[in-house]
């Protein structure tokens, strides 16, 4: 098999997994945590052991499911916090990205963050508790590199910019995870209060400098 056949077949393999990534998609926008491999697989016009076959395990479905859709997520967190604006008005734009976010996908939301509530007869649910936590691990990560770039915490700043990358994290999930499920108030006056929390060090601290700003 010569080198242009290799890639061929990569890119067809390649299409295949995204054309399967799409139909889990919208078994998991019907059915949320309740979404099974029976049913991705039925979506998809294929077995179940073919699903295995380009997978792994349910896992292996999951974790792509949530790299596929955590990129998406960065990607528009990134650009809030790009967005030209004075500190505090990012501020409340990022947090308002990631709660539009889940507002605007609860399923989804469900999905990835909630283990299922029932599954298939004769089959288990995703095991969603053990993959959940690395997938907020990312999240935290990357604010964490995005505050280490902008924010000047004086000494010590790596350690602080991960603390608090990573608190700010948990702070948007707990919180967002309580208000989908209880609507108490407005999405606008749940960005103003976290804000509000948030605010107190990020208004006292200095940009970076060289860095994009903050």
């Amino acid at each position: 098999m010569d080198t242009t056949e290799r890639t061929e077949q990569a890119q067809a393999a390649e299409r295949r997994k995204r054309e399967l990534l799409e139909a889990a998609d919208r078994v998991v926008l019907r059915d949320g945590p309740g979404a099974s491999m029976n049913a991705i697989a039925a979506e998809a016009g294929i077995t179940k052991p073919i699903l295995y076959r380009h997978f792994g395990d349910k896992g292996g479905l999951y974790a792509a499911l949530a790299k596929r859709h955590t990129d998406a997520l960065l990607a528009s967190l990134r650009a809030a916090l790009d967005a030209p604006s004075d500190r505090r008005a990012r501020v409340e734009n990022t947090l308002d990205t990631y709660l539009a976010a889940i507002e605007g996908a609860p399923q989804v939301y469900r999905f990835l963050m909630h283990p299922a509530d029932s599954a298939s007869p004769g089959e288990q649910g995703f095991d969603v508790g053990r993959h959940s936590a690395p997938l907020l691990r990312r999240l935290g990560e990357e604010l964490a590199e995005v505050i280490a770039e902008r924010v000047d915490l004086g000494e010590d700043s790596e350690r602080l910019a991960r603390v608090w990358g990573h608190g700010i994290v948990g702070m948007m999930h707990a919180a967002g995870d309580w208000w989908l499920g209880e609507r108490p108030c407005a999405r606008a006056e749940l960005v103003r209060d976290l804000a509000d929390l948030l605010w107190g060090r990020l208004a006292a601290a200095g940009d970076r400098e060289g860095g994009p700003g903050f």
